[in-house]
Parts: structure tokens; sequence; C-alpha cells
């Protein structure tokens, strides 16, 4: 009997079981760890990590492995770039914006004040010149990306006493997530800390913290910021699509096969999307929740929101002036922005304005 007919006749299972396909078995077993920025009290988050191991796993039927480490596990929750840079590990899953002290250009692949939505980031990212603008910069680390999901529209935090204007928040001690926040805040007074999510709630708590902002509804409730900050502002303005990275060390990734190449990146895919659409489906009820057990949700001033943007392009034309590279990916991403908020005023907002104010 030929090869064709035995195919055909026995089946795949057949041909396996008669070791007919060496390209399959001669598949070595792969075994990786990966480094979470994240605790596994947040399933939206430290979740997407797990998902994407779960379907490495499944893709390569057992033959590709990779262990998650929550935040702290194998290095400090903000190590993991150091980790990546000395292959230590092969992989991590973190907020590109925690390592703006290495170089503020590691904001871009996270979120910048007044940047991308979600649907922006991705379009960015992949059809735009996001990830390879970002994946030169990465290879000075050790590192390539990719989308490890993105939050949605973030709120603007959680605060121990109200904020109805610029002055309330002059010498306001409170935790933000990295990058050019930072920076633009401390010109509105706001005296920035980028500490991990789970020493935050102790932190306000004693009150060395005033504020913090983090997520959203879902995970925000998780990690019970309302119960030592009632205020809850909005929008996050630093934050309108926060895109969640896996990192991944080049020399582990080039080592791959071909077929264990397209396994990650397929599972990568698959994390990103389910991240951001348990974002959707689990803030709505969230935030029910945390106003029906007293939060005080309050927008943020238009005076507040004007001020934010003012110190913020401040901060880019600052950042500009000294780095040529930071210069060249602000730019770009910008004239990118503009033409999908000219494509969104047709598109999105006028729809979600009228469906907004319809009785649905």
């Amino acid at each position: 009997m030929d090869r064709r007919s035995l195919i055909k006749n026995a089946g795949i299972a057949g041909v396996l079981a008669a070791g007919m396909a060496p390209a399959v078995h001669a598949q070595a077993a792969v075994r990786w760890r990966l480094a979470s920025s994240f605790p596994k009290s947040l399933p939206t988050i430290f979740g997407a990590a797990e998902k994407f191991s779960e379907t490495v796993k499944a893709l390569s039927g057992g033959k590709f492995e990779v262990s998650v480490h929550a935040g702290g596990e194998l290095m400090p929750a903000f190590g993991v770039v150091d980790a990546l840079q000395s292959d230590s590990v092969e992989m991590a899953q973190t907020a590109s914006y925690y390592f703006t002290g290495k170089d503020p250009i590691f904001a871009f692949g996270c979120a910048v004040p007044f940047g991308l939505t979600a649907r922006h980031m991705d379009a960015w990212m992949e059809h735009g010149n996001g990830r390879k603008l970002l994946d030169e910069f990465y290879a000075k680390y050790n590192i390539l990306s990719m989308s490890c999901g993105n939050t949605g529209t973030q709120m603007g935090g959680w605060y121990r006493k109200p904020i109805k204007s610029v002055a309330d928040l002059k010498g306001l001690k409170m935790r933000m997530g990295g990058g050019l926040l930072g920076e633009a805040m401390g010109k509105l007074g706001v005296v920035a800390q980028n500490i991990p999510a789970g020493e935050v709630y102790q932190a306000l708590e004693k009150g060395t913290l005033d504020a913090t902002e983090f997520v959203g509804p879902f995970d925000d409730e998780k990690l019970g910021f309302n119960k030592v900050a009632p205020f809850y502002h909005y929008p996050g303005w630093w934050e309108g699509g926060a895109e969640l990275e896996f990192f991944i060390n080049k020399k582990a990734f080039e080592a791959l096969s071909p077929e264990n190449k397209a396994i990650v990146r397929a599972a990568g895919a698959v994390a990103a999307r389910d991240m951001t659409a348990k974002y959707d489906a689990q803030n709505p009820a969230a935030l029910k929740r945390l106003v029906a057990a007293g939060t005080k949700l309050t927008p943020f001033s238009k005076d507040v929101l004007d001020a934010g943007f003012n110190a913020s392009m401040e901060v880019f034309a600052a950042h500009e002036a000294k780095s040529p590279e930071f210069k060249k990916i602000h730019q770009d991403m910008r004239a990118f922005q503009r033409e999908q908020v000219l494509w969104s005023r047709f598109s999105e907002w006028r729809y979600d304005s009228y469906i907004g104010a319809a009785k649905i």
C-alpha cells in the first residue's frame, strides 16, 4: 500500500501511530517560563497569561508548555525587562510603561496621555507602524512584543477626597502606572508613585497614598480600592486604551521551530482578544456594584481635563526635543490618531451618542 492510500484509509491517527509523520514527531518538547507583573487576583490581566499558556499547550499537543508566574514569584513585578535582557526567562506579561525609567519610549507600547483608544491602538500596532517601530526599539533590550489585550478606556482613579478643581491635585500623593503620566501630573502638583497593584490598598489605608489609578470597575473592585478611597473619577485621560503586552526573549523566540513560532503568535492573539472582551463584559456589572456600595462616581471637570492636556503636550514637546527616536514614534502615533479620530466621528461616536440616548 502506498503512502497516500495509507493516509486515506488509516486517517491521521493511524498515520501518527505508524510513524509516518516524522515532522510532527521530530518536534522536541519546549518548556518556557512566563513572568507576569500582575497578581493572580486579577482574572482579567493575569488570566490572559493563563489563557496564552493553555492555548500554547493545546495547539502543540502538549509538546510546548509555558509555566505562568505571578508578580513577585520569580522576580519583583517590575523586574521582568531586566530578566528578559539577561536571558533569565523566556517571556513576560507586563505594561510597558512601567519601564519609562529606562526610556520614555516604553510608554508608547501601553498608553500615553490623550493617546489611542483600544481599537485605534490595535490598528496602529498591527496595520500601522506601531509594532514595527516599537520592536525596533525593544530590540535594544533583547525583546520582541505581542499584544496581550487592551483594557479599553480606563477610569480616572480613586481618591480619598474629591477632585473638584486643578487646585485639589496639588500635593496629592498618587499611585499611577508609570509612563509620561507622572511627568504630566507633576506639572499639576501631584507626587507620582509607581508601585505594584498588590501594594496599593495598604498604602491607601495607612494614608501614605491619597489616591490611585489602576484600570476600571472590575479590577478595581477586586483590589478593594472603594473601601479606602470612596471618590471615583473619570475618564482616565492618560489611558484611552491601555495595551498590555507579552514581551518575548528574542533569542528564545528565534530558537523555536517555525511551527512553534506560529503557535506563540496564535496563542497571543487568542489571549489578547479574550482579555479585551472580558473587560467589556464584566465592567458594567462591577460599576453598578461599586455605586450600590457607596462609591461616589464623578467626572473630571473640563478645567481638570484641559490642564491635563496642556501639561501632557508640554511633556511630549520636551521629550521630542531630547530624543529624535521619541519624536519619530510620537509623531507617527499622532498622525495615525488624527485619521482614526476623523473616521470615528462618522462611525462609533455618532452611533454611540444616539444609542446611548435611545430607550433600548
